[in-house]
C-alpha cells in the first residue's frame, strides 16, 4: 500500500471513529501519532538504542529502559511536542480566552435580558415584533460572545417562552432562536474566524473587517423574512396587546435603550473599532472587552463571585478544547501531508480542469455535507486546510473563501441530524416541544443562508469593501 493510499485510509478511519462518538481532539492526536509512527519510522534510529542496550554492561532493568527508549525513538513524538508548543505560543489564539471570558461574563450579568425587554417594547408596532427583537438581541449578543451554545441557550430561556406565551407559532419561534444564535460564528469577534485565521494564515483583522457586512447582511435577511412572513400570516406572530407590552412613552423607551442597548453596543463597537482601525491587536482589544464586560456587571450590580467563577471555568474549558483541537489537527494534518494525502487530493481536483466557480461550488457543497455529521471546529481545522493549497490555482482569495465558509457553516448548526442549535434549544425548551418542530422552523433560514452566499458571490465587494477601505487593496 503506497503512502498516499495510507493517508486516505487515515482520513477515512478518522471520520468513522468520530461518527462513533469519540472525542475529536484526542482522536486526532491518536490518529496523528499512530500513523505518524508509521510515516516517520526509521529503523536505524530505533536500532541504535537497541544496540546500546545489548552492548552496555548494565543490569537488566537498565537494558529494558534502553529497549523502550528505542521503541519510542521516532520523530513523530518530536513533532507532537513542537506542535503543542507552537499552539501555546500562537499570538492569534491568545484572543480566544479573552473573547470567551467577555461573552461569558456578559451572559451572566442580566444585560441580555434587559436588552431583549427594551427592544421588544421599542418594536411593538412592527409585524413579528418579539421575533424581530429576539433576532436583534441575538445579533448583538453574538458579537459579544461568539459562542453559539451560549446565545441559543440564553435566548431560549428568555425569548422562546415569551414568544410561546404571546401565541407565536412554535416552529417560527424556534427558528428565530436557532438561526439568530448561530450568527456568533460569523459576526466579529467570531471565535471561528480566529481559528480560520490561525489555520490559513489570513490576517485576523482583515477577516473581521471582511465578515462584518456579510454577517449584518445575513441578520438583515433573517429580519426581513420574519417581518414578511408575519405580515402575510399574522396568525403565526400575533401583535402584542397593550397589557403584554405595557404603556411606554417615547422618553421612557429612549431611557431604557440608553441603559441596556447602548452600553453593550458601545463596548462591542469599541472592541471591534480598536481592532479594525489598528488601534490594538485582537488580543489587546479582547482584553479591553473582557475588562469592559466586568465593568458592566458592576454597573448593573450583577457581579458575584459565583458568576465570576463560572465565567472563568467555562472560559478555561472552552479554551482547552480549542487548543487541544489545534494540537491534534496540526499533528494529524502534518502526517497526512507527509504521507502525500494533500498532494493526491490536489492532483485529483486540478486534474478535473474545472472553473473557479465550479471549484467553489464543489468545495461549499462538501463543507455543507460535512456540516451534517460534524461541528464547525472539525471542519475548519481538519478539512478546510485541504482546500487552502488549491485556492491559488483557481485564483480565489483565501479571505473571500473563508467568509463563504463562515456563511456556509451556519447550516451545520441548523441541519439534521446534528443541528446543534436545535439540540441546545430542545434541552431547555418545555417538554411538549418536539424536535421535529424545531427542525421545521430552521429550514427557511437555511434558504436565507444560501441567498446570502449567492449575493456575496455575485457582489464580492460586500466582503472586500471594508478591508480595502481600512487597509488598502
Amino acid at each position: 500500500m503506497s503512502d498516499p493510499v495510507v493517508a486516505l485510509a487515515m482520513l477515512a478511519i478518522f471520520l468513522f471513529i468520530i461518527l462513533l462518538g469519540f472525542p475529536v481532539a484526542f482522536t486526532l492526536m491518536a490518529m496523528g501519532i499512530g500513523f505518524g509512527y508509521y510515516a516517520y519510522f526509521d529503523p536505524d534510529r530505533m536500532w541504535r538504542a537497541y544496540h546500546r542496550a545489548v552492548k552496555m554492561d548494565a543490569d537488566q532493568l537498565t537494558q529494558i529502559e534502553l529497549w523502550i527508549e528505542g521503541l519510542f525513538n521516532n520523530r513523530i513524538f518530536d513533532l507532537f511536542v513542537n506542535q503543542t508548543y507552537s499552539v501555546m505560543a500562537n499570538d492569534v489564539l491568545t484572543a480566544v480566552p479573552l473573547f470567551l471570558f467577555m461573552g461569558y461574563i456578559v451572559e451572566r450579568a442580566n444585560i441580555v435580558a434587559r436588552l431583549f425587554h427594551t427592544l421588544n417594547i421599542a418594536a411593538r408596532n412592527m409585524p413579528g415584533s418579539m421575533a424581530v427583537a429576539a433576532l436583534i438581541t441575538c445579533t448583538l449578543f453574538a458579537t459579544a460572545t461568539g459562542i453559539v451554545g451560549a446565545v441559543v441557550t440564553l435566548m431560549g430561556l428568555l425569548a422562546f417562552p415569551a414568544m410561546l406565551k404571546a401565541r407565536y407559532d412554535t416552529s417560527l419561534a424556534a427558528g428565530v432562536i436557532c438561526a439568530g444564535g448561530t450568527l456568533g460564528i460569523l459576526i466579529p469577534p467570531s471565535i471561528m474566524l480566529i481559528v480560520y485565521a490561525a489555520a490559513s494564515g489570513v490576517s485576523i483583522v482583515k477577516l473581521y473587517a471582511g465578515a462584518l457586512l456579510p454577517g449584518l447582511l445575513l441578520a438583515s435577511l433573517y429580519v426581513v423574512y420574519v417581518i414578511t412572513r408575519s405580515t402575510l400570516q399574522p396568525n403565526l406572530a400575533p401583535k402584542p396587546t397593550k397589557e403584554e407590552v405595557g404603556s411606554y412613552s417615547t422618553v421612557q423607551i429612549m431611557w431604557q435603550l440608553l441603559t441596556s442597548f447602548f452600553p453593550l453596543a458601545f463596548l462591542i463597537l469599541a472592541v471591534l473599532g480598536a481592532i479594525l482601525f489598528g488601534l490594538a491587536t485582537p488580543s489587546e482589544a479582547a482584553a479591553v472587552g473582557a475588562l469592559g464586560g466586568l465593568l458592566l456587571t458592576f454597573a448593573y450590580r450583577a457581579f458575584t463571585w459565583q458568576r465570576l467563577r463560572e465565567s472563568v471555568y467555562l472560559t478555561l474549558r472552552t479554551t482547552a478544547m480549542v487548543c487541544w483541537l489545534f494540537v491534534g489537527s496540526w499533528t494529524f494534518s502534518s502526517v497526512f501531508s507527509y504521507l502525500g494525502g494533500e498532494q493526491i487530493i490536489s492532483e485529483f481536483v486540478t486534474g478535473l480542469e474545472i472553473s473557479p466557480i465550479a471549484f467553489l461550488i464543489m468545495a461549499q457543497i462538501i463543507i455543507f455535507l460535512l456540516g451534517w455529521p460534524l461541528e464547525w471546529s472539525e471542519i475548519i481545522i481538519i478539512f478546510v486546510p485541504i482546500f487552502l493549497p488549491l485556492l491559488p490555482h483557481f485564483g480565489i482569495d483565501p479571505l473571500f473563501f473563508g467568509i463563504l465558509v463562515a456563511l456556509n457553516l451556519q447550516t451545520s448548526f441548523l441541519t439534521p441530524p446534528m443541528a446543534m442549535s436545535a439540540y441546545y434549544l430542545k434541552g431547555i425548551a418545555p417538554p411538549h416541544i418536539q424536535l421535529n418542530e424545531i427542525f421545521r422552523g430552521n429550514y427557511p433560514y437555511l434558504a436565507m443562508v444560501l441567498v446570502a452566499m449567492l449575493i456575496l458571490y455575485n457582489f464580492p465587494q460586500i466582503a472586500f469593501w471594508l478591508p480595502n477601505l481600512v487597509y488598502g487593496n
